[in-house]
């Protein structure tokens, strides 16, 4: 407890980062009194910042009241509450919900549900899940399998029933003479076309995130993409699946983001902002239509010891009281569109930002060597990892990935709480323009 010696705590690399001390609003403070900016609100999780009062006086509330009841002991008012809400939230016919403690094992119950489904109503062969590459859908077995990102995937590819991929919608790789709304068509005819080779009486699902996470950043597939995906997966009676684990809750300025281009998934998976950080919370989203078949046939054969927590969901039903009574929403399309203007300008002046992308709070831009081919920087200078190192460094938090399969290439997310302010956004601007100086000098670019 000294603080000598190798730690006890571990977790992905021997990184080690200083001991956080207190966090409020959208910054943090470590120990040494150090603050950083949150600029990717964690995760892409603190989606109404940090140590909100009426969160924190809500969850005391259920604190004195009860911690824990087990989901086959007791119900509990907040989780009826936060499901009520929930259902009202969603798209049409969404009114039932389960609840987990986190992205993976929202994804989890939804490839769950589909399959149970489908031996509910007599469609045991289908049982495939298609999703897309690169993609990211969870750490889990069942999640990794649909996840599509060669660092995480490798190690365990003898452990996993690998299920089958079709390109992601990255049209702004492509050099062709086609415009963005026939792009957008051809990638989701590429679905149709492997649900044909694998015959749809095998095609259980297709899983997407309708904003790019980690894997992706930002993505935003054209328009005409979404609707098409939508109507292939009617005509195989394949369930769509959108996974906002990270584009729930607000973050792309609609509560789903299913709701920017009015599609209405068969099963939707929350988490992230959900809890926004104050407590481990996540949900599958349902309609009745799925369910009840399922429960007909006996049990869901699926479950989480804290499924439905009621110091949880008391979180969970204050931070979507927050999201509204604070206007988060059209705040997060306001300042988004700013910072998403300030991150082009900084394309302006920096020729290795090869693209800007995303929606609402949940932006990214990508480094490239040349911006006309998009050719990614050279894989040995790891620039995804330096740029986040310097930022850190000046007291600004982002995230980053490996643009190209997890392989090469560089993006970083620029997706900071939903009550960031425009002077917030200047901050964030401003360290990220000295960052990119300093790499730029390290790599002679």
């Amino acid at each position: 407890m000294d603080g000598s010696g190798p730690p006890n705590l571990f977790y992905q690399s021997r990184q080690r980062r200083p001991l956080l001390d207190r966090a409020e609003g959208v910054y943090l403070w470590d120990v040494n009194g150090r603050r950083y900016l949150d600029g990717s609100s964690g995760a892409m999780v603190s989606n109404i910042g940090h140590s909100n009062p009426r969160v924190l006086a809500a969850m005391r509330r259920q604190m004195d009241r009860a911690t824990f009841g087990y989901r086959l002991h007791f119900e509990n008012e907040p989780a009826d509450r936060l499901a009520a809400q929930l259902a009202t939230l969603a798209p049409e016919g969404h009114n039932k919900v389960f609840f987990v403690s986190g992205g993976s094992e929202a994804v989890e119950s939804c490839l769950k549900l589909a399959r149970q489904y489908a031996i509910a109503i007599g469609q045991e062969t289908r049982w495939r899940v298609i999703s897309r590459a690169p993609s990211y859908h969870g750490a889990t077995f069942g999640a990794l399998a649909a996840t599509s990102y060669a660092p995480l995937n490798a190690p365990f590819a003898p452990m996993l029933r690998e299920m089958p991929k079709i390109p992601a919608p990255r049209c702004y790789l492509d050099r062709d003479n086609f415009s963005d709304a026939e792009r957008g068509v051809r990638y989701a005819e590429m679905l149709r076309d492997k649900i044909v080779a694998l015959g749809p009486h095998s095609v259980l699902a297709f899983i997407m995130e309708p904003v790019g996470g980690a894997s992706t950043g930002a993505l935003v597939a054209p328009d005409t993409y979404y609707p098409r995906v939508r109507e292939i997966c009617d005509e195989f009676g394949v369930l769509l699946i959108y996974d906002e684990v990270m584009t729930g809750a607000g973050r792309t300025g609609k509560y789903l983001a299913a709701e920017h281009w009015n599609i209405n998934p068969d099963l939707i998976a929350m988490a992230k902002g959900l809890g926004a950080g104050y407590m481990p919370l996540g949900a599958m989203l349902a309609p009745e239509r799925i369910v009840e078949p399922v429960l007909d046939r006996g049990d869901f054969m699926h479950g989480y010891t804290y499924a439905g927590n009621p110091l949880a969901c008391a979180a969970g039903l204050a931070v979507v009281e927050e999201i509204f009574a604070q206007d988060l929403m059209a705040n997060t399309v306001a300042v988004g569109d700013l910072l998403k203007r300030e991150l082009e300008g900084l394309k302006e002046i920096y020729p290795i930002i090869g693209d800007v992308r995303g929606k609402g709070l949940l932006l990214a831009f990508e480094l490239v060597a040349d911006r006309d081919t998009m050719r990614p920087l050279p894989e040995a200078a790891d620039a995804y990892l330096r740029l986040v190192e310097l930022a850190y460094e000046r007291g600004l938090i982002i995230y980053s990935r490996r643009t190209r399969d997890g392989v090469e290439g560089d993006h970083f997310l620029v997706c900071p709480p939903m009550i960031t302010t425009p002077a917030q956004v200047a901050e964030i601007v401003a360290i990220l323009k000295d960052s990119l100086d300093a790499l730029v000098d390290e790599l002679a670019l």
